[in-house]
């Protein structure tokens, strides 16, 4: 049986490392559920008809054909969610108001460097799941596999100590784990910064970067200098001339990695 009974957070209160309250607007839009990542996530969380999913903004990769409940500490997110997926508990990971054993199966997307305190967190994730947890995130010791790090060192600098490493994650999640590279493909739709290595354009615009929290780590001139870097290269063709063999390579191996645990 399930325990619902709800902490409330205080309004405007962040409870990680980003504002989504102040910026956390267009995430909707421009963070999709890419088909092909979806695919993948879905697969690892196996065949459990509930689901637990924390830190869950606005519903990206949030199964349909299954028991879901969201939880998200954010109103601005919450407030995102389409019509069509169910309302977010307002809750947080380190505190999930639900029984042991819960769910079948318990997800967190691209949300766990974002925690508080993620060590409780990820525990709690194990708790309330008697199935696997799956915990998609960034690798980042690898993310200067994308050459964006050439335009935007600060980016990566503020970006890479955000996330936790992976053998980390894995012996907090499960007594059996395993770890699959996610491929990008090259039209992508959710928007994280790997997602544009063959559209480098699309990292020319404001609305892109907003949806991008590691942007908010960095000063504003120093995201002004990466921008113009990027813009002249485009328009000389310095960029193409390194890099555009990437505008026709189908998908990316980059950082971005499932953890699978079982109990």
């Amino acid at each position: 049986m399930l325990c619902v009974a709800l902490r409330t957070g205080e309004r405007g209160m962040s409870a990680g490392d980003f504002d989504y309250e102040s910026h956390g607007q267009g995430y909707a839009v421009q963070r999709r559920t890419d088909p092909r990542i979806a695919a993948q996530v879905h697969a690892a969380l196996g065949e459990g008809r509930s689901l637990i999913n924390v830190g869950a903004g606005a519903g990206s990769y949030e199964p349909e054909d299954r028991y879901v409940v969201a939880v998200e500490p954010s109103a601005a997110m919450r407030a995102q969610r389409p019509a069509t997926r169910v309302p977010a508990l307002n809750a947080t990971a380190e505190d999930l108001p639900f029984d042991d054993g819960a769910f079948d199966a318990a997800l967190a997307s691209i949300t766990v460097h974002q925690w508080k305190d993620r060590e409780r967190g990820l525990r709690e994730l194990r708790r309330v799941s008697r199935g696997p947890v799956v915990v998609m995130t960034f690798d980042g010791t690898a993310l200067d596999l994308l050459w964006l790090g050439e335009y935007a060192p600060e980016l990566f600098a503020v970006e890479s100590p955000r996330y936790p490493d992976i053998d980390w994650i894995a012996a907090r999640v499960g007594g059996t784990v395993r770890v699959e590279t996610v491929a990008i493909p090259i039209d992508c739709v959710d928007g994280f910064t790997e997602a544009y290595y063959a559209r480098p354009e699309r990292l020319l615009d404001p609305l892109v970067r907003k949806s991008q929290s590691a942007w908010g780590f960095v000063d504003d001139a120093d995201e002004v200098r990466a921008v113009e870097r990027l813009r002249a290269d485009l328009e000389s063709g310095a960029w193409d001339a390194r890099f555009g063999h990437l505008r026709s390579q189908p998908e990316f191996l980059g950082s971005l990695r499932l953890i699978i645990g079982l109990p």
